[in-house]
């Protein structure tokens, strides 16, 4: 028998609940935040509109579906299945955060705090949700196929992310590697010391990612979301007799791979800002990072 499709209703705790979670009461939170000239009324609306998004949204899936909800915490631990429409509430971030633990189930963004998000990924409201949720397992559906990035170790591990993967150090430290592009010949691998490679999607181009060409003056194409490249960019080089900076930048097609090599005790990678979900890499350990088979299936 076919199962009927499951909305899985993504969130995450507001500011409001994690202030209540660490001061106890209402009042005592708004002394708080009265003390550093902040009020608290603005913080509970969102919270408000937050919930009664949530509370929309789940009205709003047709009765013979099944329901679930998953909090941002709890992502790495959730077992999305093949069946599932994805409801994303709240910030862009999210989305990012929501992508890397899907396989192509379909995925709405919904806007919690028009305005104040881009909505580069939210793009909906609480209201259409109804029609959004029919829309994401009609035939012909209209998805947006957005590229992400993947990092894939000599020992299998596995990593993806929507906007961008960082290879660096586990801290503010220095880490040591040898860095090469697939379409390089050798010896082409350069020794460097940095505080890490950045790889990002076109998605990411809006964020992290446009920082660093926008600081570098970069003269690099920006790719759009649905665009089958990236590009990646070394985080302060470090120049020495054993070090280099000659390969600091540049741009990833599909065949292509960016390559690194620990040289230091220990280099994490990590995507869309989680730390807490991160590959660890050791001395002598390759991982290659280029653009993942797998795309973000947004509803648009």
């Amino acid at each position: 028998m076919t199962l009927a499709p499951r909305a899985v209703l993504v969130h995450r705790t507001t500011e409001y609940e994690e202030l209540l979670a660490r001061h106890g009461t209402h009042g005592q939170a708004a002394f708080f935040l009265s003390s550093r000239d902040r009020d608290i009324r603005e913080v509970a609306e969102r919270h408000h509109r937050t919930v009664r998004a949530l509370s929309d949204v789940a009205a709003a899936v047709p009765q013979r579906w099944r329901q679930s909800r998953v909090e941002r915490a709890d992502l790495d631990r959730f077992l999305f299945g093949p069946e599932d429409v994805v409801v994303v509430v709240g910030q862009d971030g999210l989305v990012a955060n929501t992508a890397k633990y899907l396989s192509g189930q379909p995925v709405v963004g919904i806007d919690t705090d028009p305005g104040r998000n881009p909505g580069v990924l939210v793009r909906h409201r609480a209201a259409d949700a109804g029609a959004l949720l029919g829309a994401a397992v009609a035939v012909g559906r209209d998805v947006e196929e957005l590229t992400m990035v993947e990092a894939v170790a000599d020992d299998s591990q596995r990593l993806l992310a929507l906007n961008e993967i960082c290879l660096g150090p586990p801290g503010h430290q220095t880490v040591r590697y040898r860095l090469s592009t697939d379409d390089q010949a050798p010896p082409a691998p350069e020794a460097q010391a940095s505080s890490g490679v950045l790889v990002g999607t076109g998605t990411g181009a809006t964020g992290w990612l446009r920082s660093l060409w926008h600081e570098r003056a970069s003269t690099l194409a920006l790719p759009g979301p649905a665009d089958r490249r990236l590009i990646w960019f070394v985080r302060e080089a470090w120049p020495s007799p054993t070090t280099g900076t000659s390969l600091v930048a540049g741009a990833l097609t599909s065949a292509e791979r960016l390559c690194l090599t620990v040289e230091s005790d220990r280099l994490i990678a990590f995507g869309d800002g989680m730390e807490s979900d991160a590959l660890t890499l050791t001395w002598g350990q390759t991982v290659h990072v280029g653009i993942s088979p797998t795309t973000l299936r947004l509803l648009g």
